[in-house]
């Protein structure tokens, strides 16, 4: 009989050499554009689903493989999900397996180096749109369960289940719903959500935190109808001009939310220095960060609202009227600890109060989640932090994180017995949602390696 240690060895080594062929198909799906958002090729997304579905079959673990949809809120058909599933023996727990194959829009081409769609290797980094967010979370769980197959064949107790979801960039409309109907085959002692990232590019970590998020459209009217800015300029208020002062209002001074309600969270944080920020957000000198306290206080403990659209004649059509309606989109971070409902009220109750000239404001295609702290004291972190540790060669840090991962509030609440793991392959230069997206190479070794011995140290739990 081996030892745990010279197990251990054979899992690292199993996972080292499971990374070639890992990579070769992460490049396979990047190639494939499925991009769930409305106006984009269903097809496309069908397809990677297919391409996942045989990934996993290939594992040799799993006792049934299927493509899988759910219905969202209004009725229509989902995007297609993986689904494989393996019960447990001899007392093992079950783990289950997340990440999404979906990926953002490529967004403007000219701002790529390299085609969005054509993995290219360069600098120590794979490119590409997803190659990062989150093809690799998914290659990462194949990589694992290839190696931990290999090592433990027939003698694998452990179950596992794998979700991999195909429409969470889009909003995860169907998921709540996919839960509900898989509810039995998804049921696990442990959940690996592989969408987060690391302190850095060497230094793994455990998401502990995350910010909840808002959304919604704000749409300012002020005429019936356009108006010849000559005629009337100066007498009657514009759209564009009732919009700028409205939204001016939900920051103070300091660029810091100053809307009444929104609140913030107590909670100490690393050192991050502004140069740090400046580097791995593209700050440049001459521009100052907004909002006060700790940099890394602002973004994983505090609130922020940004306006990351806005429908209003563009510059080449501008003529010389009174614009009649401007329409926005507005998204906010909530702290942890709050609602996220409650904050879109106060958001929403803070802009009727200041609406400028008594403009009409209308509020629509609203979206919240809610923020997530995970339970630090539970058996199955100890055991990822090993894990992480042996991994990387590095002890994990605790991180929170200022984005959002909307569903996870839908695993808590159905799945509240479960332990939420919340770990990732992306570092601070990963640019996800951008152009440019790329996956530090080094790091995705680790995640592999880190996760197969997570796997083989809950294959040995009885508890």
């Amino acid at each position: 009989m081996s030892s745990p240690l010279s197990r251990s060895a054979a899992v690292r080594e199993a996972a080292q050499s499971a990374v070639p062929a890992a990579l070769a198909d992460l490049g396979a799906l990047v190639r494939i554009p499925s991009v769930a958002f409305p106006g984009f090729d269903r097809g496309e997304v069908e397809r990677s689903a297919q391409t996942v579905k045989a990934l996993a079959e290939g594992t040799g673990i799993f006792e049934r493989v299927e493509v899988r949809t759910a219905q969202t809120p209004t009725g229509e058909e989902g995007m297609p999900a993986v689904l494989a599933t393996r019960r447990a023996r001899r007392g093992r727990p079950t783990i289950l397996l997340y990440a999404h194959h979906d990926v953002q829009p490529p967004g403007d081409d000219g701002l790529w180096e390299s085609a969005p769609f054509q993995p290219t290797v360069r600098g120590g980094r794979l490119y590409g749109r997803g190659a990062a967010d989150d093809k690799a979370g998914v290659m990462v769980h194949v990589g694992a369960l290839r190696a931990i197959a290999e090592v433990r064949g027939d003698d694998l107790d452990l179950g596992v289940s794998l979700f991999i979801e195909g429409e969470e960039e889009a909003g995860s409309a169907s998921f709540a719903r996919f839960l509900d109907d898989n509810a039995e085959a998804l049921r696990a002692d442990v959940i690996v959500v592989a969408d987060s990232g690391n302190w850095d590019a060497v230094t793994p970590a455990l998401t502990v935190s995350l910010r909840g998020n808002v959304r919604f459209t704000l749409t300012v009217r002020t005429l019936e109808h356009a108006s010849h800015s000559g005629m009337f300029g100066g007498a009657v208020p514009d759209a564009m001009m009732a919009t700028v002062l409205l939204l001016a209002t939900l920051w103070d001074g300091d660029g810091a939310p100053a809307v009444a309600g929104l609140r913030e969270r107590d909670a100490q944080t690393p050192d991050y220095t502004e140069e740090t920020l400046r580097d791995e957000a593209g700050l440049p000198d001459g521009v100052r960060p907004v909002g006060r306290g700790s940099i890394l206080g602002r973004l994983w403990n505090k609130p922020a609202i940004t306006v990351t659209g806005i429908d209003a004649p563009d510059v080449k059509n501008a003529s010389n009227t009174l614009v009649p309606e401007v329409s926005v989109v507005v998204s906010a971070r909530v702290a942890p600890g709050q609602p996220a409902r409650e904050a879109y009220e106060a958001i929403e109750a803070h802009l009727r109060a200041h609406a400028p000239f008594g403009a009409h404001l209308d509020f629509h295609d609203v979206e919240h989640g809610d923020p997530f702290l995970v339970d630090t004291g539970g058996w199955a972190v100890a055991e990822a932090r090993d894990a992480l540790a042996a991994g990387y060669g590095v002890d994990p840090v605790d991180i929170g994180v200022g984005g959002s991962i909307p569903f996870i509030a839908d695993l808590v609440r159905s799945f509240p017995d479960a332990q939420i793991l919340v770990t990732g392959v992306e570092d601070p230069h990963a640019r996800a949602h951008s152009p440019n997206e790329s996956l530090h190479l080094d790091t995705f070794r680790n995640a592999v390696t880190s996760e197969a011995l997570l796997l083989a140290a809950l294959d040995e739990r009885t508890d």
